[in-house]
């Protein structure tokens, strides 16, 4: 398809917290989505860099920030920022500029070096912003809106408490299979049980942390892949969905809007999150049926089964069934989160939308260890930044 551009390399360094600074996490992620692709920095004409409000000047210039920390070479430089879906739009911005035939190979870094505790809204007041206004007028912390939702999940869908200490069960397990999570020990559901109850019904480990770590993608052009990519199967973006909502329909999460993913149904129809994941579906041309996995953004328990519902996993109401069934677990039907997900990574914010599409490529290239999903050949990601941003991305093998 022509819309579609080649992972030659995907690199990561592990999630934690290590007390450095976020440009020595993302060049190292890029070093190593380098070595992947058999490229030489020199080789790179342009670099996308994810920005971090919280990395002062550098961290809103990141683009720059990483060239010149792998060494001034002449490539051309993009900073993009959009909260949790800064990844996912540097993406997207690499993908257009080797589309429009700006540079046939081009890096994407996202690195971050996260506080404890709750993030605090950045760059002052923003009356306008339902999120802002939440977090003041409300006094409701990303915790809080977690549990709510999980309340509304309960009381419309049925969802238990039970149900949510499975997502971390699950994740935790994939998560103790892989080298970058920052947390790689099996969990029970009686260890989640037992946790602190910070926002009922959620307790400590149905919420994720916040982490340091980094990510980064080798992204090209096909005719480029096709002369310089090793071996073995080759994994292409075949779509990046960065939508906004739509009038009339401005509620950016309404968690009982109907979602079938795979069909044409006006935006103003859908949740903003199904919204996201239908254009990508449909630039894609490809289903939810299409799919070997999924890797989605699991700040809480609760919001994963959610997204197997705006993704068109499971219909309506119907995503802890699948959770039940066993099919979104390693050796499921549709695995979700065979990384591990937030629950073993924490957040790390400009560097995990890139991280879920590292998974992806490595799932599709047949190269997960022992979290591979048997035959992988289709993969999407799923990722909501505030006010607005969210995003969407398609691989293909």
């Amino acid at each position: 398809m022509s819309g579609e551009v080649a992972v030659l390399g995907a690199g990561m360094h592990p999630w934690g917290k290590w007390g450095h600074s976020f440009v020595e996490y993302g060049t190292r992620a890029a070093r190593a989505a380098l070595a992947d692709a058999g490229l030489a920095w020199g080789d790179i004409g342009s670099v996308v860099g994810a920005d971090t409000v919280r990395g002062g000047y550098p961290g809103y210039v990141a683009g720059a920030t990483f060239a010149r920390a792998l060494g001034w070479q002449g490539a051309r430089v993009t900073s993009v920022y959009a909260a949790c879906a800064s990844g996912a739009q540097a993406i997207g911005t690499a993908r257009a500029q080797i589309l429009a035939g700006l540079a046939d190979v081009v890096l994407v870094v996202g690195a971050d070096a996260a506080p404890k505790g709750f993030f605090k809204p950045a760059g002052g007041d923003r009356p306008e912003d339902p999120d802002w206004l939440r977090f003041r007028l409300l006094g409701a912390t990303n915790p809080a809106y977690f549990g709510l939702y999980a309340r509304h999940r309960m009381a419309v869908h049925g969802d238990t408490r039970e149900d949510f200490a499975r997502v971390k069960v699950k994740n935790a397990a994939a998560g103790a299979l892989n080298p970058y999570a920052r947390y790689r020990k099996p969990v029970t559901e009686e260890e989640v049980a037992a946790s602190a109850v910070v926002a009922d019904p959620l307790r400590l480990l149905d919420i994720c942390a916040t982490s340091d770590g980094g990510a980064a993608l080798v992204l090209s052009s096909m005719d480029f892949a096709r002369r310089h990519a090793a071996e073995g199967p080759l994994v292409r973006i075949r779509a990046v969905s960065t939508v906004s909502p739509s009038y009339p329909n401005t509620v950016l999460d309404l968690p009982d809007v109907a979602t079938d993913s795979a069909a044409a149904v006006p935006p103003q129809d859908r949740g903003f999150r199904a919204s996201i994941a239908h254009a990508a579906y449909e630039e894609a041309g490809l289903g939810p049926g299409d799919m070997s996995l999924a890797e989605v953004y699991d700040l809480s328990t609760a919001l994963e089964l959610q997204w197997y519902e705006d993704l068109g996993l499971a219909a309506p109401g119907a995503g802890a069934g699948l959770l039940r069934e066993g099919a979104t677990a390693l050796g499921g039907r549709i695995p979700v989160n065979a990384s591990g997900g937030l629950a073993s990574f924490g957040e790390a914010v400009p560097a995990q939308a890139i991280a879920q599409v590292c998974e992806l490529a490595w799932q599709l290239r047949g190269r997960a260890g022992e979290r591979q999903v048997a035959g992988a050949r289709a993969g999407v990601t799923a990722n909501q930044g505030l006010f607005g941003h969210g995003s969407s991305v398609v691989a293909v093998r």
